[in-house]
């Protein structure tokens, strides 16, 4: 029997690089008796993102592809809540539609769930010796004290809870009542499936190709606050 791993992008103003994804994505090959599907949430981007995606189509085809529009502006959190929604897969990723992570290395986080031995994997841009663009010392030290409060809480042992990289068997992201609609995500579910008795949490190292802001990061100083506070809400405040 086939497993299949959902894709999740949220989409959001990147009509410079999704169609560059896109092409990454599709090329990715996973171990055998394994398919993906594609699921494009468009976040009602005010750029040029769907006209691009629109004509990449019309040379490419829509093969594997579901594409889900938000109603407004939502937030990254409600995309990926909708993109868990709509997903048909056994286990579920979420790929940012900017060119930060590699889907090539799907494989490195799935293996331990097709192994049997993982049931949530995060891809750590912080161990390992694969790539890392040098970027944002103080971006740096905020992951990392951001990871230090979220295990104290938790109790686990993660070097990257702010990795953007993160594989779940979907019925376990499914149990999880996620709230974040934007960029509090990471910090609620790392609260929240640390508690689905259990799970079994695992960590690889992965490659991180990051951008400065003017090629089109979002992520800014008030979010490092954002994930501040719900550490504190969903560990201690709001446990369900």
């Amino acid at each position: 029997m086939e497993n299949l791993l959902s894709v999740i992008i949220p989409l959001y103003n990147e009509e410079k690089t999704i169609t560059r994804v896109l092409a990454r994505v599709r090329e990715v090959k996973l171990p055998e008796k394994t398919e993906k599907e594609i699921i494009i949430v468009n976040d009602f981007s005010s750029d040029r993102s769907m006209e691009v995606l629109r004509d990449y189509f019309k040379l490419e085809g829509e093969q594997g592809i579901r594409i889900f529009e938000q109603p407004k502006n939502m937030g990254k959190g409600a995309a990926i809540q909708r993109g868990i929604k709509e997903a048909k897969g056994d286990y579920l990723i979420v790929q940012d539609a900017d060119l930060e992570y590699d889907p090539g290395e799907y494989n490195v986080l799935l293996q331990p769930c097709l192994d049997g031995f993982a049931d949530v994997v995060y891809g750590s841009r912080f161990m390992g010796g694969n790539p890392h663009r040098v970027l944002f010392f103080w971006h740096s030290v905020g992951n990392r004290i951001l990871t230090l409060l979220s295990n104290m809480f938790t109790n686990l042992n993660l070097t990257d809870m702010e990795t953007g990289y993160k594989l779940f068997r979907t019925d376990i992201i499914r149990q999880l009542n996620l709230k974040e609609k934007r960029f509090g995500f990471e910090p609620e579910v790392t609260a929240k499936v640390s508690r689905v008795k259990g799970s079994r949490i695992y960590e690889v190292g992965i490659s991180y190709y990051g951008r400065t802001y003017s090629e089109g990061k979002k992520i800014k100083w008030r979010d490092g606050f954002r994930a501040l506070w719900c550490i504190l809400k969903y560990n201690i405040l709001v446990r369900k």
